[in-house]
């Protein structure tokens, strides 16, 4: 009985351990971790990958032995003690693990000689100009990423290339992986700056054709979103700069060479991003244009009205004034004039008439 009971005591240990395991997935491949973060492992060489979604920090470490290239991303963490188990495992700079932690970092890249470290920003979504923080280390065999945010990112197309095994991702290291997301990050800001450039060709016809009233707001809207675009794509690009032009023990030739390809788009998308800036600009000059030109067509009207207006009031007011034709023949002599009152009629619409004709020929309208 003794036995029995010690072999069930057994088999239930094993079991509870089988149930919290590494590699335990939900049915979509994705699972949180017990403090609500997310560590994505992917182990990759010539041979063959092998994607796992891992609940510690041990379990990464213990990973980075079975595959030449080891891929850990992790979601969403706000623990610093999480962070700190990191450091100590991997053996990260403590100074690196802070910036990880902060965010709203500027696109860097430190030299830890052990590792590199990489900050980069990549885009939130398509329709705007957020952007959230991706902070890398390069090391001997594994490229551990931190992002800020849980959910979709950018490098689906990384991972797709792991998985099916397109190009030559799989016959290199883990500095090309760096590479790799780096180059999706950059790619992911085209669509971005294509969907912002239908925006504002569709501001453009809106500030032209309408007199909306919240068109200003639209547009200071767009060009806050210009500039935040504009903060994050110019540090990205002395970053990478900064890759191709050091050298350092993880990062190869080879992958340098793919690099410069990176610094090209980047450039690109500086150009495209500065031209952005200044047709949001222009579209609030045209739209300060269009305000002024409408107030003055609007103060051209009621002048000219005044204007017309001006010599029959100075008639009327003439001879609405207090003269008593009985004590003198010129005290208004009009008054007792049987068709006086038609001659003043007509006195104010042949002045009008004539104003009129004078605005005309001088093309005033």
């Amino acid at each position: 009985m003794g036995q029995l009971c010690g072999n069930l005591t057994g088999f239930t240990g094993r079991l509870m351990e089988a149930m919290s395991t590494e590699n335990s997935t939900a049915p979509d491949g994705i699972e949180k971790a017990d403090n609500c973060f997310l560590i994505e492992w992917t182990g990759y060489g010539p041979d063959g990958y092998e994607e796992l979604t891992l609940n510690s920090v041990a379990a990464a470490k213990e990973k980075l032995a079975k595959y030449p290239v080891n891929w850990i991303n992790v979601e969403a963490c706000k623990d610093p003690l999480i962070f700190d188990q990191f450091r100590v495992a991997f053996n990260l700079h403590e100074l690196a693990v802070e910036d990880c932690t902060t965010v709203h970092q500027r696109s860097k890249v430190e030299d830890y000689r052990s590792h590199l470290f990489i900050v980069t920003r990549m885009p939130l979504h398509m329709d705007s100009g957020e952007t959230e923080q991706l902070g890398m280390f390069l090391g001997d065999r594994f490229v551990l990423c931190f992002q800020d945010e849980e959910g979709g990112d950018c490098l689906d197309t990384v991972r797709e290339r792991i998985r099916k095994g397109y190009g030559d991702i799989r016959n290199h290291g883990s500095d090309y992986l760096c590479y790799a997301i780096i180059d999706a990050v950059v790619d992911a800001y085209f669509p971005v700056l294509n969907k912002l450039s239908e925006r504002i060709d569709n501001l453009e016809d809106v500030i032209l054709e309408s007199d909306r009233k919240d068109i200003s707001a639209e547009i200071h809207k767009m060009k806050r979103e210009v500039l935040s675009l504009r903060r994050a794509v110019w540090p990205l690009r002395d970053a990478i700069n900064t890759l191709v032009r050091d050298s350092h023990p993880f990062l190869s030739d080879t992958t340098r060479i793919y690099l410069r390809d990176c610094y090209d788009h980047i450039a690109r998308i500086i150009d495209l991003v500065e031209m952005y800036r200044e047709l949001t600009i222009d579209m609030m000059d045209i739209h300060l244009s269009m305000v002024n030109n409408r107030m003055n067509e609007i103060i051209k009207v009621l002048t000219v009205i005044t204007t017309i207006f001006i010599p029959p009031t100075f008639i009327a007011g003439v001879y609405g004034m207090n003269f008593n034709p009985e004590v003198s023949k010129f005290n208004m002599p009009e008054l007792n004039w049987f068709f006086g009152y038609f001659f003043a009629l007509a006195l104010m619409i042949f002045t009008s008439i004539a104003i009129l004709a004078l605005l005309r020929s001088k093309k005033w309208i």
